[in-house]
């Protein structure tokens, strides 16, 4: 199977790291949300389990399994992103699939039987049914850009020069949307940080994308664009802030939104504490 689908990789790059397929990002936001549903799933089985007076596997179980099929999968997918074997998605696509369609057919029974949004495995179920759907349309999509199997001429992707520059070890624009969360392709930093001080050339070059240079064109560009439309456009200061927010408004807004959702969690501690109180 690693040999089959070695035969579709037409990228060679130096650095253990990957290049990222369509869609990289949201499957993974797909992925934290299908397993945060899995876990209600369980949850929901398990009380329902205790309601009643005699064990009722089935109400837990195979939620349970789909949780760590979901997680064999992100796995199973972030080790076929490192190794570039894009053909390996195919049983990422069977098991889409498969999952859509038994999920599809328990809605429609629930439906039948007069189940409804009263019920509890009512919601989860259609969440369910929409999650592995977009999920299925992600792979779908794979398929459709990369070209990997179904077509005689798979796509060949061009890797950016920093994956071909063993200068570079920052790989941050690189990494997966978890570990760019986490720093946790950082370990190797940190580990060798606990031991001595680490130097620029330990850490090595920036990647372009995050220089200052490249930095300046983009806000430049933006800053130009808004000089080019005078007449509608405001001056002043106003015009800088607007250039700001064109060249880096999709950045700002996202670790403005981190911020925010850290310090809101930062509340959570002491409402336990005066809940549990």
């Amino acid at each position: 199977l690693l040999g089959w689908g070695s035969q579709s990789s037409k990228v060679h790059i130096h650095h253990s790291t990957w290049l990222h397929f369509p869609g990289h990002n949201l499957r993974w936001i797909l992925t934290f949300i299908l397993l945060f549903v899995l876990v209600c799933e369980i949850a929901e089985g398990i009380v329902s389990d205790g309601v009643s007076e005699s064990r009722h596997l089935h109400l837990y179980m195979p939620a349970g399994m789909a949780f760590l099929a979901a997680i064999t999968s992100v796995v199973y997918y972030h080790n076929i992103e490192t190794s570039n074997f894009p053909k390996l998605l195919i049983a990422l696509l069977f098991y889409w699939t498969l999952a859509f369609i038994t999920k599809t057919i328990k809605f429609v029974k629930f439906c039948d039987n007069g189940v409804g949004f009263s019920q509890l495995r009512f919601c989860l179920t259609g969440l369910l049914v929409v999650l592995y759907g977009m999920l299925l349309a992600v792979e779908i999509n794979v398929i459709r850009v990369r070209r990997y199997v179904f077509f005689k001429t798979p796509k060949e992707v061009k890797p950016p020069e920093d994956l071909q520059d063993l200068g570079v070890r920052f790989l941050q624009p690189f990494v997966n949307l978890l570990s760019k969360g986490t720093y946790w392709w950082m370990n190797t930093f940190i580990k060798t940080a606990h031991k001595k001080p680490i130097d620029l050339k330990t850490i090595g070059k920036l990647p372009i994308a995050m220089r200052a240079l490249t930095n300046y064109i983009r806000l430049n560009e933006a800053f130009e664009a808004q000089k080019n439309k005078r007449s509608s456009s405001p001056q002043g200061s106003r015009s800088i802030w607007c250039a700001l927010c064109c060249a880096f408004g999709r950045p700002l807004l996202l670790s403005s939104t981190f911020r925010i959702l850290a310090d809101l969690l930062g509340f959570a501690g002491p409402l336990c504490i005066s809940g549990i109180v």
